[in-house]
């Protein structure tokens, strides 16, 4: 990050700064925003932390580690039981929103007056998503979408304001069952230590264990946060506040009828559950619970993410495996090697929770065949086998899929910029989310009303049988679509037998639900896309099965169900050498080793600067050169003051005891501002020793070194600060995260970023 970093944790919390809201906010690609800061996940080696290290002897070691596996196994319990509350909640007021649809329809077919079926449909849906939008655009914004790309960035080190919070986690799953339930197309997958790497290695078993939960793999959710989630892997739990918004928002939008689904945001609730629980505390509630106080720092916390990330992988699809993968991926730029049985085992456990517990709610204890949210059932017939000569078709279709999704991405993004610029009140926000709500209905029905594609009832295998005009024993096709959760219609695409569909009525499908899709992803709301995106390869899928059996004449091995699949899986895929001096902070602000208490005041108080990370540095006897000695955070720094650790005092003996390295965990992660420390003018005079708490370790490297390099450091290690010096171990410049985010190269050579505050 750049030099000067106004951190969100020594801000007051209380104090929102007032923001109007102007009519257009200009926003492109070349803006990088000041709202964002990083966290510190290179742990600060001082002699407080060192003397701690020294103090741990093998038995406690050990109990560490065991403290961190059952972590990991409240991280895979919580997020199985949050995904099991999801499941149920949508399939019961989606249930109840349909059959009063369903029943108002049927009676008004028959006595004509389809109008009023339309208006309740479209009435029903819009105010499931108007609760689901207004808690989430008022009450916790950060609770909109997925939050994949939310825990994504935190796992690489931004910092991402309330994304771990309690309240987010409740705003989360409530606005996702909402969501749903209303129509939108959506999706809905989805404390013990206190210091930052316990943290981060427990939020790495959670990732691993929602991943688990949602998608019945338990090596998926492991993976998924070894390679997706965390930057640095052994990463802990932060964010339990944030996990009860997700899940709430999850619920309201799905429960809305959104084109969304409930998976992704399963991945935001394991994350918030992972931090939450390695902290042993809830700032929301004021809590202290006095446990796992090792793990609160950002390193810890990382870790635990990252495994609370795979866990929401594995609660929502059911695979551990792919949570696992997805952590470790698509998450985290740094891994450690010893997290991935942790995440695993997290993984395991949260789609085994999620199985036992529903397959009680089902009444079938004994029978555990629903690992994850969303269950596509077995393939397992003789018309599923794979030909040879097939490979050339998945081939196409996978280049279709490709060519769509770029197709939906370029669409979404000029959307995205144009919500930016204009729709960024929350009232305008929750009236479009209402707006497609109501639109989606409307299309819905009307696309209903003028089918005519009537197919014979086979048993069970339509929820919600829309009659309307087809004969007795007969059901509406495009209902059979549309009146539906996307889980659900996903499996009626994948199972149903040939001639289930017309291939106008699936065409018909594919592209209103296409522009739907692309219009609700991005709204207000808590939901997901990838369950959406599944249902539209599915249709053209299937489509293009139709379409190959009738050129081949209805060959056996092509059937429409097999290319369904394959659809739904297609729709999911010159040189310089710079330097660092070229992006570098100069010249640096640097404190003395024992530096009066006037100059850090003043120098913290500079709003113009708002540094976090401080040279120190100090003459030698035979040279005015002052060479580095250590860093030393703005966070260590306020914590100093705030506790006068001053030396007059310390002689004085007015210092009651010596300052631990508690001290610092316990102000962990709200410290207070510079404003709020009380210093006076007799106390400005005095002299702050930072030798004790100063990291006289911290990563530097020469001022020849090239960009390419210092980058690769900052991705490895997590790095927040690192000092450039000469030949001479002098301070000449200061990288940080935000002074590589500002640049990049374009055509023109390198490119720098305009700041803004939004």
């Amino acid at each position: 990050m750049s030099n000067v970093e106004p951190d969100d944790e020594l801000l007051d919390p209380n104090m929102d700064p007032p923001h109007p809201f102007p009519k257009e906010i200009p926003h492109n690609e070349k803006l990088l925003s000041l709202k964002y800061e990083s966290l510190d996940y290179d742990n600060s080696e001082n002699q407080l932390f060192l003397e701690e290290e020294r103090r741990i002897n093998h038995m406690a070691f050990r109990t560490v580690e065991i403290k961190r596996w059952v972590i990991c196994a409240m991280i895979g319990i919580l997020t199985g039981l949050v995904a099991c509350f999801i499941d149920i909640m949508v399939e019961n007021l989606a249930g109840l929103k349909y059959k009063v649809v369903k029943d108002n329809i049927d009676k008004f077919t028959e006595k004509g007056g389809l109008s009023f079926s339309l208006l309740l449909w479209a009435t029903l849906n819009s105010a499931f998503v108007l609760v689901g939008s207004m808690i989430v655009a008022f009450i916790e914004p950060v609770a909109a979408g997925s939050g994949i790309p939310q825990i994504k960035c935190f796992l690489n080190g931004v910092k991402i304001p309330h994304v771990v919070r309690l309240k987010t986690l409740v705003i989360k799953v409530s606005g996702v069952i909402l969501s749903v339930v209303g129509g939108l197309a959506v999706g809905k997958i989805f404390e013990y230590f206190r210091r930052d790497t316990e943290k981060r290695d427990f939020v790495s078993a959670g990732a691993a264990a929602g991943v688990s939960a949602a998608f019945g793999a338990p090596v998926g959710g492991v993976l998924f946060s070894l390679e997706e989630g965390a930057s640095f892997w052994n990463q802990f739990l932060t964010w339990r506040i944030t996990l009860v918004i997700k899940v709430s928002g999850v619920i309201l939008s799905v429960v809305g009828g959104l084109a969304v689904g409930k998976e992704g945001p399963m991945i935001h609730s394991g994350s918030v559950i992972a931090a939450g629980v390695s902290q042993g505390r809830s700032t929301s509630l004021k809590r202290d619970f006095k446990i796992f106080e090792y793990f609160r720092r950002d390193t810890e916390k990382r870790d635990f993410v990252s495994a609370g990330a795979a866990a929401g992988v594995s609660a929502a699809f059911g695979a551990p495996v792919g949570g696992v993968l997805f952590s470790l991926e698509e998450g985290a730029s740094f891994w450690n090697q010893f997290l991935t049985w942790r995440i695993f085992f997290a993984s395991m456990i949260s789609t085994f929770t999620l199985n036992f517990v529903l397959s009680i709610y089902h009444g079938n204890i004994w029978d555990l065949s629903s690992p994850g949210l969303i269950n596509f059932g077995r393939f397992d017939t003789e018309t599923m086998v794979y030909t040879i000569h097939e490979i050339p078709i998945f081939i196409a279709m996978g280049v279709v899929g490709g060519v769509l999704g770029a197709v939906f991405n370029a669409l979404n993004y000029w959307l995205t910029m144009f919500r930016i610029r204009y729709i960024h009140r929350p009232c305008l926000q929750v009236i479009e989310a209402m707006l497609v709500a109501a639109v989606t209905a409307t299309v819905a029905f009307v696309l209903i009303y003028s089918s005519r594609d009537c197919q014979p009832l086979q048993g069970n295998s339509v929820s919600y049988p829309l009659q309307l005009f087809c004969a007795d024993g007969e059901y509406n096709s495009m209902a059979a679509a549309f009146f539906n959760t996307p889980e659900k219609s996903v499996v009626g695409l994948f199972h149903d037998p040939p001639g289930s569909y017309n291939p106008m009525t699936l065409g018909l499908f594919t592209l209103v639900y296409f522009f739907l899709a692309c219009w609700t992803y991005g709204l207000t709301v808590s939901a997901g896309v990838f369950i959406p995106s599944l249902l539209i390869g599915a249709a053209w899928g299937r489509l293009f099965g139709i379409s190959l059996s009738y050129l081949t004449g209805a060959a056996i091995w092509a059937d429409p169900g097999k290319y369904a699949l394959m659809g739904a899986a297609a729709q999911l895929v010159d040189e310089c050498v710079l330097f660092h001096r070229e992006v570098m902070s100069t010249p640096v602000t640097c404190l003395r080793r024992r530096e009066k208490v006037g100059v850090i005041v003043d120098v913290l108080s500079n709003t113009a600067s708002n540094h976090n990370g401080f040279p120190v540095v100090e003459s030698t006897d035979d040279s005015q050169s002052a060479r580095l000695q250590g860093l030393i955070l703005r966070s260590q720094l306020i914590v100093l003051l705030k506790h006068k650790v001053f030396v007059e005092r310390s002689n004085r003996g007015l210092v009651q005891r010596r300052l631990r390295l508690k001290d610092f965990r316990d102000a962990y992660p709200r410290f207070p501002p510079i404003q709020s420390i009380h210093v006076s003018q007799d106390e400005r005079e005095c002299t702050m020793d930072l030798s004790e708490f100063m990291n006289p370790s911290p990563y530097t490297v020469p001022q020849e070194a090239s960009l390419p390099r210092v980058f690769k450091l900052f991705r490895a290690l997590g790095l927040r600060h690192l000092v450039v010096v000469d030949n001479h171990n002098q301070v000449v410049g200061l990288v940080t995260r935000k002074d590589l985010a500002r640049y990049r190269l374009g055509k023109g050579g390198l490119e720098e970023l305009s700041l803004a505050q939004t």
